[in-house]
């Protein structure tokens, strides 16, 4: 069987020790994050990046070791197994090489070739392939096949004797992993993929027009057209199939079969072959291709959600300021929510300024009266319906105001789930489901990644076709990115929510509410050593945890920073030896660099972690986070009519996907930068020229206001 780790380590271009090290602490419960930022002597530095496709690799390999013992077992127990055929299961590398392998040896339903083995036709078919050979004999096979004939068991003609022969040779053939695996990749390499709009749906009646003549070589095709194709066939309005040169592949398979020079032998062989083409190889063959194209665009797309969940949760925070947020709306009103500057809700009200003078002039006394009271700083709008009108009245509101509040209008993907979900319910029983969507409004102003933890990844909308991939698959990705976001960033373990606690390493959802429970019956956290009394966190939890939990103004300075408790003592070693308080953890980090960090270095303790110790204590509490900026949208443009082609704009990135991106310049639709007109230049991947939540300057290109398609450009004008 394989070796593993020494094969992972080829693979990923590591060495061996790196894997066999970080395998032993996965196997051992550390999570990738922990081992990342507090293992890296023992990995050599090895990234979350690197961690987790030797992780999935890993993974893989032994699952495919799993599976070939049960494979070589189940040959075994039919007698079947030679040294040969084990020794190809044994070295294979893909789960679809030794599904070929085990596919002869599969038990399956009844056949053709299993009902002509029941009539007696297999000494026939042995015969027949037998003379397939280079200098065979020149035989009549319909005399052959009269030895055959027995009406008892259902063989009446000769013909019929030779017909089952077929079948038996044909499903032979058919099972060939060899074969399979040229033909297959033939596909793949010189097959296009054909689709159509079906007869019933008229030209322009479908989202999916495009497809309507559409013809794409199938190495050629991109990921998100795989997925529309997909997602269209299942939606019953398309059909596509793979066309590829039948008869070269009938060619192939006969200078691969036929031996014999004798005609009526390479008749026979051709006639089996082709059925065992058309009937038993192409159809499997077409959908093993189809599926592994699917699986291809499953896994970059995700890598697209991924990146693009990882730039949203990443957003940099307005802070923790005295907040009013608004989820706008004309018939309902705007729902008003106060916010603190620990996220904690105060109050709320209802306005209607888009309900004529006399609402509009309430609503405007309102707003002053809530910025004036509690000393509000920021005002998050909602960028739903009414989003401009309302931001055009908080400016109206404004000009007349001593209090000048940053105002931003925020994405609210996905608040409405929030607002119904039991995480929000379980916080707010007492409060509308309106009121609770403009409180996640708020918080996301004041720090995204807190309050998007919440809510399910695929419900931020960061991707496109996202429910059309492997969910699975998706879900693993999207909490690996949720987790690695959480524990980049770090937590405020006296703030912190239930949900966000739930993503720091080695925290389990019990542990989470443990340490809920424990803050509110116990007060706030004074120092890490205290979460070993909380329920249910023990030594290793704490090991994992306690790096990523930063406690603010709490008994040790270093509490605030990521240097891990393991590390307290050099650092109070490193502290006397400057005779420098712990308490001015900067002026450390200053003689620190004077005198060099090479003296400390223990078995334990190398320069990597020195080097990160140095940097937690230059910026103590350090948000990773990029400095805070937001759109102006310009005034006058609120809807797809007031565009004009040529205008230029600010906007923010809201997606990115593989053929471009998707543009927020506040007229309640998002226009498209397709990926040819991303920059002066050829650009094969858009995730290096833009990422969600950038500020970006784009021009107007086309305008269809009836499919409500905005396209943009961020190329320079000729």
């Amino acid at each position: 069987m394989l070796n593993i780790p020494q094969l992972v380590a080829l693979e990923l271009g590591l060495k061996i020790n790196q894997v066999q090290n970080a395998l032993d602490l996965l196997a051992e419960g550390a999570t990738i994050p922990f081992i990342a930022r507090y293992r890296k002597e023992l990995t050599q530095e090895m990234t979350e990046v690197q961690l987790r496709d030797l992780s999935d690799r890993y993974t893989y390999l032994t699952e495919l070791e799993e599976r070939k013992r049960a494979v070589l077992s189940a040959i075994s127990d039919q007698g079947k197994l030679t040294d040969q055929l084990e020794e190809k299961i044994s070295s294979c590398l893909q789960k679809t090489e030794l599904e070929d392998l085990y596919l002869p040896y599969k038990p399956k339903r009844r056949t053709r070739a299993t009902i002509a083995r029941e009539k007696g036709l297999e000494p026939l078919a042995a015969f027949i392939k037998s003379l397939n050979v280079k200098n065979g004999p020149s035989i009549s096979l319909d005399s052959i096949a009269g030895k055959y004939v027995d009406q008892e068991k259902g063989v009446n003609t000769n013909e019929e004797a030779l017909k089952g022969a077929s079948d038996i040779l044909a499903e032979e053939i058919a099972e060939k992993a060899h074969l399979r695996a040229y033909i297959r990749e033939y596909v793949l390499e010189t097959g296009v993929i054909i689709s159509r709009i079906k007869e019933e749906y008229g030209e322009g009646t479908t989202k999916f027009e495009m497809y309507r003549n559409y013809q794409v070589k199938v190495k050629n095709i991109a990921p998100h057209n795989m997925l529309a194709l997909s997602r269209g066939e299942g939606e019953k309005l398309l059909v596509f199939d793979i066309d590829f040169d039948q008869d070269f592949l009938l060619s192939y398979l006969e200078s691969q079969e036929i031996h014999t020079r004798t005609q009526s032998i390479r008749q026979f062989y051709q006639a089996m072959l082709k059925d065992a083409f058309n009937r038993l190889m192409k159809t499997s063959l077409i959908n093993e291709v189809i599926s592994e194209k699917k699986t291809y665009s499953d896994i970059e797309s995700i890598k697209t959600f991924e990146a693009n969940l990882r730039e949203l949760l990443l957003s940099a925070p307005a802070g923790m300021k005295p907040t009013l947020a608004i989820d706008p709306g004309f018939r309902t009103g705007c729902k008003t929510a106060i916010l603190d500057p620990t996220g904690k809700f105060l109050e709320y009200q209802a306005i209607f300024p888009h309900q004529g003078g006399e609402q509009r002039q309430k609503a405007v006394q309102m707003v002053k009266k809530l910025i004036e009271k509690y000393q509000i700083q920021l005002i998050a709008i909602g960028n739903g319906t009414a989003s401009r009108e309302t931001d055009e009245f908080i400016t109206e509101v404004l000009r007349d105001c001593d209090s000048k509040p940053i105002k931003v209008i925020v994405n609210e993907s996905g608040a409405s789930i929030y607002s119904a979900s039991e995480v929000a319910r379980e916080e707010f029983p007492d409060l509308d489901i309106t009121v609770r969507g403009a409180i996640s409004i708020g918080r996301r102003l004041q720090d995204p990644l807190a309050e998007l933890v919440k809510i399910d990844p695929k419900s931020i909308g960061v991707g496109q076709y996202q429910h059309d991939v492997d969910q699975k698959l998706l879900k693993k990705k999207l909490h690996e990115t949720v987790e690695s976001c959480v524990n980049y960033v770090g937590v405020d373990l006296n703030t912190a929510s239930k949900e966000l606690l739930t993503f720091v390493s080695g925290i389990t959802p019990t542990v989470a509410n443990n340490i809920i429970t424990y803050r509110n019956q116990h007060g706030a956290f004074k120092n890490r050593q205290q979460l070993l009394k909380v329920p249910k966190l023990g030594p290793k939890a704490f090991e994992q945890s306690a790096g990523f939990l930063k406690i603010r103004n709490g008994e040790n300075p270093l509490d605030n920073t990521a240097v891990h408790p393991e590390s307290y003592p050099l650092v109070e070693k490193i502290a006397g030896d400057l005779q420098v308080p712990l308490n001015q953890v900067t002026q450390i980090a200053e003689q620190l660099k004077k005198t060099g960090i090479k003296k400390y270095l223990t078995d334990a303790i190398g320069e990597p972690t020195l080097r990160d110790i140095l940097r937690e204590l230059e910026k103590p509490g350090r948000d990773p986070r990029a400095e805070f900026k937001y759109a102006t949208f310009r005034e006058g443009i609120k809807e797809i009519r007031d565009l004009t082609v040529g205008m230029e704009l600010e906007g923010i990135i809201t997606n990115v996907a593989n053929f471009g991106a998707f543009v927020d310049i506040g007229v309640h639709q998002d226009g498209l930068v397709h990926i040819s007109q991303l920059a002066d230049r050829f650009v094969e991947d858009p995730k290096t020229i833009v990422k969600v939540g950038q500020l970006v300057r784009v021009r107007v290109l086309e305008v269809n206001e009836k499919l409500k398609r905005i396209s943009l450009s961020m190329r320079k004008a000729n």
